[in-house]
C-alpha cells in the first residue's frame, strides 16, 4: 500500500524528465571525449591517395597506381587486374596524383644529374605530357615521343643519393632438379644451379656503375650395381658416379655506358674428365654489344693465369698456364615471359697451344607460378688436354641435358 502511494507521488513530467537524462549520460559522455583515431584498414584508406586514372583508346577506365614507363611502355597497376603493361598509342588519357618526374632523352647520368627535372603531377591527352609541379610553374607539354623515362620522385631521390647494401639489389635465380631410379640398379642424379647479378644503380633508366655477377651449377650423378651370383659366379656390388661443378664471380666496374673493366675468378671440377679443378684468376675488359629492353648481348675478353690439376696425379700433367677467355652472354626475353640465354666461352694458353678448352651453356626458362618455372638447359664443355692414360680412358667432351625447377630471386631495392 505503501509503496503504490510513493510511486503515484511521481508525476509523469519528472518521469520523462528522467528517463531523458539517463540516456544522455551515455550521448554527453562521448561528446565530451576526443574522437578515437582510426587503425588498421580505416586508417589506411585514409591515408591513401587518391588513384590515378587511365582511359584506353577504346574508353575502358582503370583506377590505380602509375608504376613508371619506359621508351614506349607504361607500366600501371590495378589492384583488380594486377600489374599491366600498355602502349602510348593504346592510352587516350591518362592522370596521376602521384608526384612522377619525367626523363627526356638528353637526361644527364648518375651523379650529374639535376634535381631540377619536370616533376609533379601529370595529365596525359593526344599524346602530350603536362606536368603540374607544386609551385604552380608552367611547363609546356611534352611529347610522348620525347621522353624516355617516367619514374615516382621517391624512387628517383633513392637511386641518385642512395647505394644498396652488401645483401641488397641481387636478382636472379635458382635452380634445382633430381632423378631417382631403384630397379636392378639404384641411380641418383642431382643437379643445381644459382645465378646472382647486383647492378647498382638497380633501375634500368640510369646508367650501370658496376656490376657483380656469381654463377654456380653441378651435376651429381651415382650407380649402384647390387652383388649378384650368376653361374655359381659371385660379382660385388659396384658403383660408378659423375660429378660435374662451375663456379665464377665477376665484378665490372664501368667507364662508359656500355665498355666495362673486369676481374673474374673460375672453378671447374669435372669427375668424367679426370680434371679434379681448374683455376682461373683474370682481369680484361667487356663491351655491351646489344642493350635493349628485350635483349642483351656482353662481349668479354681477359688475360689470366689458369691452373690445371688432374685426379691422376702420377701421370704428370698438371699445368701452370697464361692465356685469356673470350666470352659472349647473351639474354633475350622472348613471348610468354620466356628467357632464353646463351654463353659461349673460348679459353686458349699461349705457353702450351695444346691446352686450350671451351664450352657452352644454354638455358630456356618458362614460368608457370609467380616466380617459379620450369627450366631445361645444356652444358657441353670440351677439354683438350685430359690425362693421356687415365683408366677408364676419359672424351674430351662433356654433355650435360638438365631439367628443373627455377625460382626467379627478385630485388625489392
Amino acid at each position: 500500500m505503501g509503496f503504490r502511494q510513493s510511486v503515484g507521488l511521481v508525476s509523469p513530467r519528472l518521469a520523462v524528465f528522467l528517463v531523458s537524462f539517463l540516456l544522455a549520460l551515455p550521448l554527453a559522455a562521448a561528446t565530451t571525449q576526443p574522437p578515437a583515431t582510426p587503425s588498421g584498414a580505416a586508417k589506411t584508406r585514409a591515408d591513401k591517395p587518391a588513384p590515378d586514372t587511365l582511359i584506353l583508346s577504346n574508353g575502358d577506365r582503370i583506377s590505380g597506381t602509375l608504376l613508371h614507363s619506359a621508351g614506349d611502355t607504361v607500366s600501371f597497376h590495378s589492384d583488380i587486374l594486377g600489374d599491366l603493361q600498355l602502349k602510348w598509342k593504346d592510352i587516350k588519357e591518362l592522370r596521376t596524383n602521384t608526384h612522377m618526374v619525367i626523363l627526356g632523352r638528353n637526361t644527364p647520368a648518375r651523379g650529374k644529374m639535376a634535381l631540377n627535372l619536370p616533376r609533379g603531377t601529370l595529365s596525359v591527352a593526344n599524346q602530350l605530357i603536362t606536368v603540374h609541379p607544386e609551385n604552380g610553374v608552367v611547363i609546356p607539354p611534352i611529347p610522348v615521343r620525347n621522353v624516355d623515362y617516367i619514374v615516382d620522385e621517391s624512387t628517383l631521390r633513392k637511386q641518385i643519393a642512395g647505394h644498396p647494401g652488401l645483401w641488397a639489389g641481387w636478382n636472379g635465380s635458382l635452380t634445382a632438379g633430381a632423378t631417382v631410379i631403384q630397379a636392378s640398379q639404384d641411380q641418383y642424379t642431382f643437379n643445381g644451379a644459382a645465378s646472382l647479378a647486383r647492378v647498382a644503380p638497380t633501375v634500368t633508366w640510369l646508367n650501370t656503375e658496376n656490376r657483380t655477377l656469381i654463377d654456380f651449377s653441378g651435376s651429381f650423378g651415382k650407380i649402384i650395381q647390387p652383388a649378384y651370383t650368376s653361374d655359381g659366379v659371385y660379382t660385388p656390388v659396384s658403383a660408378s658416379k659423375e660429378s660435374i661443378y662451375h663456379a665464377d664471380a665477376e665484378r665490372d666496374e664501368y667507364f662508359s655506358p656500355r665498355f666495362y673493366v673486369l676481374a673474374q675468378t673460375v672453378f671447374d671440377h669435372n669427375y668424367a674428365q679426370a680434371l679434379d679443378l681448374q683455376q682461373i684468376y683474370g682481369a680484361g675488359i667487356g663491351w655491351t654489344a646489344i642493350k635493349r629492353p628485350s635483349e642483351e648481348l656482353d662481349l668479354k675478353t681477359t688475360l689470366q693465369y689458369e691452373a690445371q690439376s688432374f685426379l691422376d696425379a702420377s701421370a704428370g700433367v698438371d699445368q701452370n698456364l697464361i692465356g685469356s677467355t673470350l666470352d659472349a652472354n647473351w639474354a633475350a626475353k622472348l613471348p610468354a615471359k620466356i628467357i632464353f640465354k646463351q654463353q659461349l666461352t673460348w679459353i686458349p694458353a699461349y705457353n702450351n697451344p695444346y691446352a686450350y678448352s671451351a664450352g657452352e651453356t644454354d638455358s630456356l626458362t618458362m614460368p608457370f607460378f609467380k616466380r617459379l618455372a620450369f627450366s631445361v638447359g645444356s652444358i657441353d664443355s670440351y677439354l683438350n688436354d685430359p690425362p693421356p692414360e687415365a683408366v677408364p680412358p676419359t672424351k674430351r667432351n662433356s654433355f650435360q641435358f638438365t631439367t628443373g625447377v627455377t625460382y626467379a630471386v627478385k630485388s625489392k631495392y
